[in-house]
């Protein structure tokens, strides 16, 4: 009886905390900007400030990538998971004892800091921890909580700020990192395999050096960096397609976002169903063809008639759907192509596609700003070209991810 309740607290009890923790920090940048406005208000600052606190959140989830993955590798996943979390929690709760907007700014930064914990601790954890097979589909179960946050933080900020102070979000953001928090100190397993050994820089550049020399890895990491780009500028650049250029509502921007996201989830979860009874490799191509499909409708839309949103909103499903099948088991792989450290590994595949990410969208934004919906659309199909070109020389070897597992 003890072992079957070990068992489910391993299997069940850890993923799902790591899930909550995940959940949490997404919202917490989701939620708060319907209340921005409110913020600027109380602060009597200017309302540049709204979107500078998405900013620095994001800037702090990039910021120590770098170094949690190593540390990780020799300090143990386990305490610094733990600190992540409790970092999150203590800077939420400080949001409290903010008067004025540029502390407030500074503390979403610090509260940002706990995104990096996600990729960098957590994720590798889980892939260290379950058989192929299952990683991959808690993988593509714990992608939905980052799709979910997107569509339901909007709506319940703007409805939190209707009937309660903003600053109380803060408290609910802490409460469910808190029960995440628990969870984690109770169930997590110990996977880093290298605790003890010296951590320098010398030893951090050796490290990533040796990992970005395997052509394999960096192959992988910057494909799904490229697959995922047209979906995360999409979000970016959006808005001012649908609002200001297309001339429809804030209603209709919304509806649109459901489809999009919708299919994602939809390939996430076809992806758990089929993983036990399909090859790794064949479900990353079964998921090209609705990308490049879907990426090639929104394009030949868009060139004919500029004012063809719907047919670039149904191709972008199409698309996001094909990345729902295919892109958890092209992290597995890549992770595992590599024979370091998965804390090292993991943090470097997060580093490159940061680096697509961060390029990617300020090109694409100005593409369509100059070259309207249609050069936008022809920028995403070019990604999915390049995504097709970096996974087949990934899959070159025709070993990897060839083993189907019941």
């Amino acid at each position: 009886m003890g072992n079957k309740r070990k068992s489910f607290s391993y299997m069940v009890i850890f993923p799902l905390s790591l899930v909550l923790y995940e959940f949490s920090t997404y919202i917490g940048n989701d939620m708060i900007q319907p209340g921005m406005l409110a913020v600027v208000a109380q602060f009597r600052a200017d309302v540049s400030w709204v979107s500078g606190s998405m900013t620095a959140y994001l800037a702090g989830g990039m910021v120590l990538q770098w170094l949690l993955g190593p540390l990780s590798d020799r300090r143990g996943r386990r305490p610094v998971m733990l600190l992540g979390a409790l970092w999150f929690i203590l800077t939420c709760l400080a949001t409290l004892l903010v008067h004025d907007i540029v502390t407030f700014t500074v503390l979403r930064f610090m509260q940002g800091v706990g995104l990096c914990f996600i990729g960098a601790v957590g994720y590798a954890a889980i892939q260290e921890s379950f058989d192929e097979v299952r990683c991959i589909k808690i993988t593509a179960l714990m992608a939905n909580v980052a799709l979910i946050a997107p569509l339901l933080g909007p709506l319940a900020g703007a409805a939190w700020v209707a009937v309660a102070p903003w600053e109380w979000m803060f408290v609910l953001f802490a409460v469910l990192a808190l029960v995440a928090f628990i969870g984690l100190w109770r169930t997590m397993p110990e996977t880093a395999t290298r605790i003890g050994e010296p951590l320098s820089l010398p030893v951090l550049v050796k490290d990533y050096a040796q990992v970005l020399r395997n052509g394999r890895f960096v192959a992988g990491a910057l494909g799904i960096g490229f697959v995922s780009l047209p979906l995360l500028a999409w979000i970016a650049q959006s808005p001012v397609m649908i609002i200001e250029e297309q001339g429809l509502s804030s209603l209709d921007y919304g509806l649109l976002q459901v489809p999009v996201f919708g299919s994602l989830i939809a390939g996430n979860l076809v992806l758990a169903k089929l993983t036990a009874r399909h090859a790794v490799r064949k479900l990353i191509w079964l998921g090209g063809w609705p990308i490049t499909l879907g990426l090639l409708l929104a394009a030949l839309a868009t060139w004919s008639d500029p004012h063809a949103w719907m047919w670039m909103t149904a191709g972008l499903s199409l698309y996001a759907f094909g990345i729902g099948l295919a892109n958890a088991g092209l992290v597995r792989l890549t992770l595992f192509s590599s024979d370091m450290s998965k804390g090292t590994v993991s943090a470097a595949m997060g580093m490159l596609q940061m680096l697509i990410f961060i390029v990617g969208i300020e090109f694409s934004k100005h593409v369509e700003l100059a070259g309207g919906i249609g050069a936008f659309s022809a920028v995403n199909l070019a990604c999915g070209f390049i995504w097709a070109a970096l996974t087949t020389w990934f899959l070159w070897d025709k070993t990897a991810g060839s083993k189907q597992q019941p």
